[in-house]
Parts: structure tokens; C-alpha cells; sequence
């Protein structure tokens, strides 16, 4: 069965390029996200592991650790951050799982038979600090990732995580918000005192809270 927003991440111990890990005691109270490829040297996954090696100070103010997962083995993830790091241009710390028997890949359903019967598909899991899955990501081997939108979603899901509101289409940090439809008009000065806008009685807008 395939992991739905709001179901618990299963936790799991699996061989990394740094060593064992339990995947709930590495997040511990950070947030996560779990990344998976198709196979160790592949051109696309190359590049999207440089990309996140480069954005490591983007996850780390957000409080939010990586890690990635391929179905080779430890040695193999090895050999594959040393091209990942001449070829990009960076150094990639974040463990790469080795996921030899598919154990995670079925965990987390990131293997789909119409696709291929052996290989992951490149699925991304958003996961909140109490181990629920905030956000699924699925693209085809042939796509590589968006990580600007990655972490324009993780901005999203810590905000809304704290304030009663939503974002809009496109939205991006520093912008206003949607107040949620569960505050009364009458309510929202004193919960938001930046000040709001109300374009439509279920339409009503202020400038992001935590800014």
C-alpha cells in the first residue's frame, strides 16, 4: 500500500555510505526528506545529488536533514559520491542508503512495476519532526527534481505547520498568505495585526505572520 499525506513514516535501519543508520533516531526532532534513485551512476541522479549537496545550508536552516536512497550497495554509493562531487562541483555528506533487497523501496512503495519491476522511481517523502509524511513527490526516471520547489514546499509546510494559514499558487517566502477559512473575518486583526485583505468572504489574505 502506498504512503498517503498525514500516515506515519515506518521507521527502518539500513547501510549507508556513512554507516548504520535508524532512520527515526538520524531525523530525531528535524525534519526529513527521503529522496530515492533508480541506480548509482545514472547521469539525472548524479546531478540531483550535487544539487542537494550545494543546498546544504538551505535544508540546515530549516531545520531539515537528507538522505537518499539507491538499491546498490554501500561500497557502490562510495564510488558514485566521488564522481558526484568531481563532476558537481561540491562534497555530499548525507547518507545514501543501500537498499540491496528493496527493503525501504517497498516500505516507502518507491518501486512501481508499470515502470520498471527493479528499479525505484525518483519519489520524494517530506516528513515532519512526529514522523508523519507531509508531502509525496513521484517523478520518472527521465525528469530530474525540482529542489527550488522542494524547498519552497518545505517553507510552506513549517508555516502553515504553526499559523492558521495557507499559501497560495506560486507562492514563495516573504509573501502574504491565505487566512485560513476556519478564523472568523471579525477574528483575524487580532490574530494577524500586519493587517488582511478581504478579496471574498472565503478569499482573505494577510502578510505572512512569521516575517
Amino acid at each position: 500500500m502506498s504512503l498517503r499525506i498525514g500516515d506515519i513514516a515506518p521507521n527502518f535501519k539500513a547501510q549507508t555510505s556513512i554507516g548504520e543508520i535508524d532512520f527515526y533516531e538520524y531525523l530525531g526532532d528535524s525534519w526529513g526528506v527521503l529522496f530515492s534513485h533508480p541506480a548509482d551512476y545514472t547521469p539525472v541522479c548524479t546531478t540531483e545529488l550535487g544539487r542537494t549537496a550545494a543546498l546544504k545550508g538551505e535544508f540546515e536552516k530549516r531545520n531539515v536533514k537528507v538522505l537518499a536512497l539507491s538499491v546498490d550497495s554501500a561500497e557502490s554509493h562510495k564510488g558514485w559520491i566521488k564522481d558526484i562531487n568531481e563532476t558537481q562541483n561540491t562534497s555530499v555528506e548525507f547518507p545514501i542508503i543501500a537498499d540491496e533487497d528493496r527493503k525501504v523501496a517497498d516500505l516507502y512503495d518507491m518501486i512501481h512495476p508499470n515502470a520498471s519491476d527493479t528499479l525505484t522511481v525518483r519519489s520524494l517523502f517530506v516528513i515532519s519532526p512526529d514522523k508523519k509524511v507531509k508531502l509525496t513527490l513521484t517523478y520518472p526516471a527521465s525528469t530530474g527534481r525540482n529542489f527550488n520547489e522542494v524547498l519552497r514546499v518545505i517553507d510552506s509546510l513549517q508555516l502553515t505547520a504553526n499559523y492558521s494559514v495557507a499559501t497560495p499558487a506560486d507562492w514563495k517566502d516573504g509573501e502574504d498568505v491565505v487566512v485560513a477559512n476556519s478564523i472568523k473575518t471579525e477574528d483575524i486583526p487580532a490574530k494577524f495585526p500586519k493587517g488582511h485583505k478581504v478579496i471574498k468572504p472565503y478569499l482573505r489574505t494577510t502578510p505572512q505572520p512569521n516575517r
